[in-house]
């Protein structure tokens, strides 16, 4: 029995050891570049091999998930979300803005008559799960040609309501999310403000969420509340491009 235990403990010991090692490892700055380069390395290649306007995986009315699971923030305590909750969001506007000829400052009902796309698409999320939903929404790429984008912008960052980490450091705590002009102009992106045929609820991100079909949930933000344009990333939250990349995820979550 003594012996069984002493071997059960130097198995966790063990495990922890290569568990610390390995978070050591992936948080040198070494590594980190050599992952930075790897990111960009797949980017290139799924570019190269897949046409840049081919579409995500559609499906029928009858394959939407009866349960679709909302996830990261479900209802933000912030206090000026919280006001437009309060309000039925007649008060809210999309404001698109930075490298920009035109910017707009768009009301929900304003932006509904916008060009828009429907479709029924799986997402799926870097936790391992996925579910099949319809979303209805303004097509973002139109939304772009209308406020005119200047020759230098290069990225799009998408503003939220919602404060993920309270405790992060001033500035660092809302999330925010970024793609390129690439993924913006695909067909398939949308800004979607209705989910399996009613509005967007709280939970899955009212009044309006990103929709970009064919990278990771987390690329997918919640409670837009504003566009920007950029040249770079770079003094942007914390400069890596979305609120989970500041923290260690992959910028570039094409699937």
């Amino acid at each position: 029995m003594n012996r069984r235990r002493w071997l059960s403990g130097m198995a966790v010991a063990a495990l922890g050891a290569a568990l610390t090692a390995c978070d050591k490892l992936t948080t040198s700055p070494g590594v980190q570049k050599t992952l930075a380069r790897a990111e960009g390395l797949t980017r290139r290649a799924q570019r190269l091999v897949v046409d840049r306007k081919a579409l995500a995986q559609e499906f029928a009315e009858h394959e939407i998930s009866p349960d679709f699971r909302a996830n990261g923030s479900t209802s933000p305590g912030d206090a000026d979300y919280r006001a437009l909750v309060a309000g039925g969001f007649a008060d809210w506007r999309l404001v698109i803005d930075g490298l920009v000829e035109r910017p707009l400052s768009l009301s929900l009902t304003q932006l509904r008559a916008e060009p828009a796309r429907t479709q029924i698409t799986r997402h799926d999320c870097v936790e391992g799960w996925s579910a099949i939903g319809k979303w209805s929404g303004a097509r973002l790429g139109p939304l772009l040609d209308r406020a005119g984008l200047k020759e230098g912008a290069r990225y799009l960052v998408f503003h939220c309501a919602d404060t993920l980490d309270p405790n992060a450091p001033e500035g660092l705590g809302r999330y925010y999310e970024s793609i390129d002009l690439i993924d913006a102009y695909h067909p398939q992106s949308i800004l979607a403000y209705d989910m399996n045929g009613a509005p967007l609820g709280v939970p899955h991100g009212a009044p309006l969420r990103l929709r970009v079909e064919r990278q990771l949930g987390y690329k997918h933000a919640k409670y837009v509340m504003r566009i920007e344009a950029v040249a770079d990333l770079t003094g942007i939250g914390g400069g890596k491009g979305g609120f989970w990349e500041d923290r260690g995820y992959e910028w570039y979550a094409g699937i």
